[in-house]
């Protein structure tokens, strides 16, 4: 009943040596891996679940892609920067090929890094679409819990992050000649699927969300703070039973105080937007910024352009709305609480 090694011919596909079988010869080498492949899974289920529930909200359908363009680069770039920036000793070495730094196939992009650089490019998409901060961020965070479930199943393809030895019928097989296999141990010793655990309590996470979002409004920031404290309750369980290497801070691994953090900050957030924001949102986009407030511009501007060679349709209160929305209404477009961690 135990989990199988992946076989290496599963973990990637190479297009170039496919190709040269019909006699095609690329210039380079084309290669698929597998873990990529789940972390692409995993950005179009977010994708398609949090474009259902913004248009539910009454967002104009696709705005989620101008959403991805922002986050997505950012989120990438940040997990990989906190990645390697918390694991120096695996990058930056006497004769290390630092180019190493770019692999993000081989592993390694941190969720928490992740949570930064994707926050940021949120609050980009907002200040772009006109849609409020909080409220794509409360119709992300299912999705995202999906989007992580997928991305673990890289971490199986890439047979890395796996806990301690166990006797349990679903230990995890690991290749004995994998780096990553600990020195000492016999063939055949099984380790706990922490990869495993991590998909089936995101999974739950996601669901959780969903239905509780339908007893209570979980608006203005509420749904993120869900999010934050139930994945972090779950990876201070999983980081611990890890036996990859790891930063330490007064005994306890780096991810374990990330997550307690990130618990904090999901615990903070819903206090305080609940008693600051009693009611319901008052829609999912910033004052003056609906489509239709934007067409009316738009046509106001094209008619206006012929007299007065208007090249803009936007007005400067596109970009200032949000201020008065914050004056009137309480602050709904900051960035996303900041957490640290490191490891993916």
């Amino acid at each position: 009943m135990s989990i199988p090694s992946p076989d290496p011919s599963d973990t990637r596909f190479d297009v170039t040596a496919w190709l040269q079988g019909f006699g095609i010869d690329l210039p380079l080498t084309f290669v698929i891996h597998a873990y990529a492949v789940c972390i692409l899974v995993g950005i179009l289920i977010a994708a398609y679940l949090t474009n259902r529930r913004l248009v539910a909200r009454g967002v104009e359908s696709g705005t989620v892609i101008d959403f991805t363009l922002c986050a997505l680069v950012l989120g990438i770039v940040g997990a990989r920067a906190f990645h390697v920036l918390t694991h120096p000793g695996d990058y930056f070495y006497e004769g290390a090929n630092l180019w190493r730094v770019l692999y993000v196939w081989e592993g390694g992009i941190a969720i928490f890094g992740a949570l930064i650089g994707g926050s940021v490019g949120v609050w980009l998409g907002s200040k772009w679409t006109g849609v409020r901060f909080w409220t794509f961020a409360d119709a992300l965070a299912p999705g995202l819990l999906l989007a992580q479930a997928a991305g673990r199943m890289g971490n199986y393809f890439n047979q890395e992050l796996f806990g301690t030895p166990t006797t349990l019928p679903w230990g995890l097989e690991v290749d004995p000649t994998n780096a990553a296999f600990p020195a000492g141990l016999p063939a055949g010793t099984l380790f706990h699927p922490t990869f495993l655990y991590e998909i089936v309590w995101n999974v739950a996470g996601a669901l959780f969300i969903m239905l509780l979002g339908r007893a209570v409004r979980l608006q203005w920031g509420r749904g993120l703070a869900v999010y934050l404290m139930w994945y972090g309750l779950g990876r201070m369980v999983f980081e611990s039973i890890r036996i990859d290497p790891s930063e330490i801070i007064l005994g306890i691994r780096t991810n374990v105080w990330a997550a307690f953090l990130a618990v904090a900050v999901g615990l903070v957030l819903f206090l305080v937007q609940t008693r600051r924001h009693v009611g319901s949102e008052p829609g999912p986009y910033l004052p003056g910024r609906t489509p239709d407030e934007v067409a009316a511009r738009r046509r106001a501007a094209g008619k206006d352009g012929g007299e007065r060679g208007v090249d803009s349709v936007y007005t400067d209160s596109d970009f200032t709305d949000g201020d008065a929305a914050r004056a009137s209404t309480g602050s709904d477009s900051h960035a996303l609480p900041a957490t640290s961690g490191r490891g993916a």
